[in-house]
């Protein structure tokens, strides 16, 4: 914990406001008893995606129900010139709501696809019941017929990934100051799933394509789909098939399938490393020896004269050193091998927001060598 400690100020953030139980709905049972419904497909009842979200929501569902022929004008036919997003779920079309003239996502799920109705249900139930300026707002849903569609609020700078590692020749890279915003933003929202939640949340999925940006570039967590409700009473893990995407998946997960809010610090710890970097986590056009990102950077944790060699060179030099020797330190604790000595959610938003403080523009690049410590890959931060 020693090196973590020199992200952090002396008198630490309190943070009990943030164990309040959710505000959105009274009964906090609610999340609860979600942990324990079955998904597995039930032939013989048979029943409706929308029963089972009347059942399970206990009428704490917010969402508007959509009809297929709703969306169908919305998005102009699901019109190609309207598609902001394709993967694996499916395709993203910009859509217009004609009661409200609201400018809205449409994700309509790929029915061949892996995410079916379990993955569905997850999204609608999460984003309805977890609220935060850090999460994306669900509008509504459809689930007419096999139609599976997610509606959601309109985040009209896209995705993280597109503005960092998939950067158009006419864009600007994001600077310094917009990066570390972005990743502030996103630990918010997973130290509020962590934290906040009860039970508490783990996402899972978190990756550069999950986080969207708002016209400010405040970032929302998106794609709900993988979450999983975290461990209650003596339980330390939740045992479930291996998801998510590879390079973003924490070790021990990958392993064995025993997933912990750690995982998702892991996680989040690689979009940390990217964001610093501007390398994508797997990134097979590179020499051999820099193609993962983390196996690249993990010996240079240790020398702190090759940080700079670790700054996107799109930056141009433009950040502050000390400011990127400390961003190093947090990326360096969220990816330590053993999961028990990751720092919390808790700690590394208070660490972003310290870096945030004393982020400033005009610091000179020379720094004493006595002002930070390098990151220690083997300390214990528990």
């Amino acid at each position: 914990m020693g090196c973590f400690k020199c992200c952090l100020s002396e008198e630490r953030i309190s943070r009990k406001s943030l164990k309040k139980s959710i505000k959105e709905y009274n009964d906090a049972r609610t999340l609860a008893s979600f942990a324990n419904i079955s998904f597995k497909t039930d032939s013989s009842r048979k029943r409706y995606i929308a029963e089972e979200i009347r059942q399970i929501g206990k009428g704490n569902i917010s969402a508007d129900i959509f009809t297929f022929r709703d969306l169908n004008t919305a998005t102009k036919n699901f019109n190609h010139e309207n598609l902001i997003g394709e993967g694996g779920f499916g395709r993203v079309y910009k859509g217009i709501i004609q009661k409200t003239n609201q400018v809205v996502a449409v994700k309509q799920l790929d029915r061949n696809g892996f995410q079916g109705n379990r993955e569905f249900l997850v999204e609608v139930l999460m984003l309805s019941l977890l609220h935060h300026p850090n999460l994306v707002s669900l509008v509504g849903y459809c689930a007419d017929g096999d139609q599976r569609i997610l509606v959601y609020e309109y985040m009209i700078n896209g995705s993280l990934e597109d503005h960092l590692l998939e950067l158009a020749p006419d864009k600007k890279p994001l600077d310094w100051n917009t990066r570390m915003k972005i990743a502030e933003g996103a630990a918010r929202g997973l130290e509020y799933l962590h934290e906040s939640a009860n039970p508490p949340v783990i996402y899972r999925d978190f990756k550069a394509s999950n986080v969207l940006l708002d016209e400010n570039f405040n970032p929302k967590l998106s794609d709900f789909g993988l979450a999983k409700l975290g461990p209650t009473g003596d339980k330390t893990h939740v045992s479930t098939r291996v998801m998510g995407t590879y390079g973003y998946c924490a070790p021990e997960y990958a392993l064995t399938g025993q997933l912990t809010a750690k995982s998702d610090v892991y996680s989040f710890g690689v979009v940390f490393l990217e964001l610093i970097t501007g390398r994508r986590v797997i990134d097979n056009s590179r020499p051999s020896e820099e193609q993962n990102l983390v196996s690249w950077a993990t010996p240079l944790f240790k020398d702190r004269r090759k940080f700079t060699l670790m700054a996107d060179p799109l930056l141009q030099g433009n950040y502050p050193l000390k400011g990127l020797y400390q961003a190093l330190a947090v990326a360096a604790m969220c990816l330590q091998e053993e999961a028990s000595t990751r720092p919390l959610m808790s700690d590394v938003v208070t660490a972003l927001e310290f870096l945030a403080v004393h982020n400033d523009a005009a610091e000179e690049r020379a720094v004493d060598d006595d002002d930070i410590k390098k990151p220690c890959p083997d300390s214990d931060s528990d």
